[in-house]
């Protein structure tokens, strides 16, 4: 089935999900000033916000939204299964990736850094009478799709054309055309990294450095091995390098149509129930952990 006859299936989605060609890209995560706003001003205030976008300009926007937000704000667009992230993935061993949970992300992607920044200071001018500004991440991009560990990322990504099948909710359930995203931002220790050596980096991996081979067989504590998507469920990996040589890290960004998808992953990285931690924490420190609903374009644009 051809790429249109897969988006048939599904109601159309925020475009920038799908956007291509985008290396320059800013993560805004936002908080209510007040939790008791009344439902309709948030949406309408994120509407102004959206419907201000042109697309002359080069830039996507996405916007998600918390997800008992979101269920408060269109109850009859917001996926049954999906939660806050409110508790931290901890595992056998102590290992924690922190719940850091806002109430709003926005999400811009382009190819100039100047229309990516004046849609940043637009998004928060047109929402500062709701939320205030939490956490931001620059993301930028390092030789094509390699991560600052020097390994190709998303090397299980599907196909543009069968991406909306994996990342989008279908037509038929509720929350149609809504994606589920998890946002983390880890920050790695180069240093120790590099100092382990390529023989070492292969096995946290789960794949040769120079040719991107997966090792056979794949290390129990291998990166791959306990996000191997054939156990927990196909995602789409949008990850961008963030931070400079004194900082350096990466801001995974991970779409799913579950969200039980995504969830069963982190327990698996940290090593839960007696299985093995995933040996790439070993050199990485996740700071913040969120989950967002990215509503479809309809829903997030027509009235509650």
């Amino acid at each position: 089935m051809g790429l249109n006859g897969v988006m048939a299936a599904f109601v159309l989605p925020q475009p920038g999900l799908f956007a291509l060609g985008t290396p320059i890209q800013t993560f805004l995560e936002l908080d209510l000033l007040d939790p008791a706003l009344e439902t309709a001003h948030v949406l309408q205030t994120v509407q102004e916000m959206v419907g201000g976008v042109k697309t002359g300009q080069g830039c996507n926007v996405s916007v998600g939204i918390r997800p008992s937000l979101w269920r408060k704000v269109r109850p009859d667009a917001c996926p049954d299964d999906v939660d806050d992230y409110d508790e931290a993935v901890v595992g056998d061993d102590g290992f924690s990736m922190p719940a850091t949970q806002h109430d709003l992300v926005v999400w811009i992607a382009g190819g100039r850094q100047d229309s990516v920044f004046d849609e940043g200071e637009r998004a928060l001018t047109s929402l500062a009478g709701i939320a205030r500004l939490a956490h931001e991440n620059k993301g930028w991009n390092y030789h094509g799709n390699v991560d600052l560990t020097g390994f190709i990322d998303g090397t299980e990504n599907p196909s543009i054309a069968e991406a909306a099948s994996i990342c989008l909710v279908p037509a038929d359930e509720k929350g149609a055309g809504s994606s589920v995203l998890l946002l983390q931002e880890w920050r790695h220790d180069l240093a120790a990294w590099v100092g382990a050596g390529v023989e070492v980096q292969e096995r946290a991996i789960g794949r040769t450095k120079s040719d991107n081979v997966e090792l056979d067989p794949k290390p129990a504590g291998a990166h791959n091995a306990r996000t191997d998507q054939d156990t927990v469920g196909k995602i789409l990996r949008k990850n961008i390098p963030i931070g400079g040589v004194s900082d350096p890290g990466t801001l995974f960004i991970g779409l799913a149509a579950k969200q039980q998808t995504l969830q069963v992953m982190l327990e698996r990285m940290a090593g839960q129930n007696g299985e093995p931690r995933d040996d790439l924490t070993r050199y990485t420190t996740a700071n913040t952990g969120a989950y967002y609903v990215l509503p479809a374009a309809e829903a997030l644009t027509s009235p509650a």
